[in-house]
Order: C-alpha cells, then sequence, then structure tokens
C-alpha cells in the first residue's frame, strides 16, 4: 500500500513502457524525450479509440462511500485554504475562447442546474474509491459561456500553487464531469478542494485539479502539473 506514483506505474506497464516511465518525474536524458513523445502520442490514439464519451461509470451494488477516508493530495507546503480576508470573495472565472465569459461566486454555482453523482474515483497509484460529488455540470457551464468551434481543449487551473490540468474537449464535457461542491451530501472542505474543484469518474485523480478558479476553453493543450512532470496527459480511465 505504500507504493507510489512512479513505482506503480513501472511495476503496471509492459517491459517497454516501464522502461520509459522509469525517468518519471524528470526530463531523463534528451535521447529518451524523443521515445517518451512518440509513446504517449500513440498511447493516446488507442486511449481516444477507445473511450466512449456515451459510455457512464457504475459503482459496484453495495459499495460503501470512502468518506473522509478519501487521501487527500496539494502540492502548497500546507492544505491550501482561500482567505477571505487576504483574497477577497472566492469566485470562479470561466473563459478564454467563449462568446460569453463569467465571473460565477459560490452563490451563482448553487443557483445552477446541479446533479449528484456516485462514481468512482480512479487514483494513478492503484487504487479506487466511491463518493459522491454534487456540483453543476461541465456541460451546464459550457452551454452558459458558448465556447467557440475551435476551442478543442480545456484548462482547470487552481490556487494550489499553481497546479492546473489541461483536458480534451471530450472528457471535460462527459455527462459526468461536474465543477463540484460538496461530497458525500457535504460542502468540500479544504482537504478535498473547497472551495470546488472538477471531477470526473473518466479521468485519473491527478486531472481532476481542486481548488478551482478558473476554466479557461483554448485551442490547444498547455499540460498540466504532473503531465509536465513526466505523467501521462490524457489521463483517460
Amino acid at each position: 500500500m505504500s507504493i507510489d506514483r512512479r513505482d506503480f506505474l513501472s511495476l503496471s506497464g509492459s517491459a517497454l513502457y516501464a522502461a520509459i516511465l522509469a525517468g518519471c518525474n524528470s526530463k531523463g536524458p534528451r535521447t529518451a524525450q524523443r521515445l517518451i513523445k512518440y509513446a504517449e502520442r500513440k498511447n493516446e490514439v488507442v486511449e481516444r479509440a477507445l473511450f466512449r464519451h456515451t459510455s457512464m461509470d457504475a459503482t459496484q451494488s453495495g459499495a460503501h462511500a470512502a468518506g473522509n477516508k478519501l487521501p487527500s493530495y496539494f502540492i502548497s507546503k500546507t492544505v491550501p485554504v482561500w482567505d477571505e480576508g487576504v483574497r477577497g470573495k472566492w469566485t470562479l472565472e470561466v473563459g478564454g475562447m467563449v462568446a460569453k465569459p463569467v465571473t460565477l461566486s459560490m452563490d451563482d454555482l448553487l443557483h445552477l442546474p446541479r446533479v449528484a453523482n456516485r462514481v468512482n474515483h480512479y487514483c494513478v497509484e492503484g487504487w479506487t474509491a466511491v463518493e459522491t460529488w454534487t456540483g453543476v455540470p461541465m456541460r451546464e457551464l459550457a452551454k452558459l459561456v458558448q465556447p467557440d468551434a475551435n476551442a478543442k481543449f480545456v484548462d482547470f487551473q487552481s490556487f494550489d500553487d499553481g497546479y492546473h490540468e489541461s483536458w480534451d474537449m471530450e472528457g471535460a464535457l462527459h455527462p459526468q464531469t461536474v465543477v463540484a461542491y460538496a461530497l458525500d451530501g457535504t460542502m468540500l472542505g479544504p482537504a478535498h478542494g473547497a472551495p470546488a474543484r472538477v471531477y470526473s469518474p473518466v479521468k485519473l485523480g491527478y486531472k481532476n485539479t481542486k481548488y478551482l478558479t478558473k476554466i479557461a476553453f483554448m485551442p490547444v493543450a498547455n499540460g498540466g502539473y504532473w503531465s509536465d512532470a513526466g505523467y501521462e496527459w490524457y489521463g483517460g480511465v
């Protein structure tokens, strides 16, 4: 259970893929970078072919919610907390290549259409947890801002020391992708991404940016905290 991300990826892949990922979290030799990029491009082609945009994640019958046992991850030195005394009221900016950019308060989010999705959380470390995430479907936010036809990617940005991850549009607008503000019926706490975070079972955990402050629709992908460090960018489940 103490296995870390690098060990898990190395042990779970094929011999070639494990060898490539052994340099995870580092730039590695220049000669290896071309091989890594090539493997990633080929892997993404396979993932996109396997990912059925109409498929819905479903939990096993009788599975118990992880609740507060769900691990907490952040990159700041301490748990990120939005300090209104320093930053003012929290808001979520939704913009980029859109016709109608908006800045939403928590009250605004609470008044938008909501869903409560009981789904699986898939971690790159190899464990899975069941949780119910309540929030605004990304599809509803897209309707609100009206993305440009040339916007093919979405970037989710946070106040957790600049953490961000960009997604493919299909994953961002999957029916189970939400901007979540509650976990298992309770408003999010700082440990799990308050005031709001993106959550979807179609992406590995590290793609689900916590502590959201901005959502940007873009023409090209712009990487992400972990994908820039060597983890796979697509991160599909």
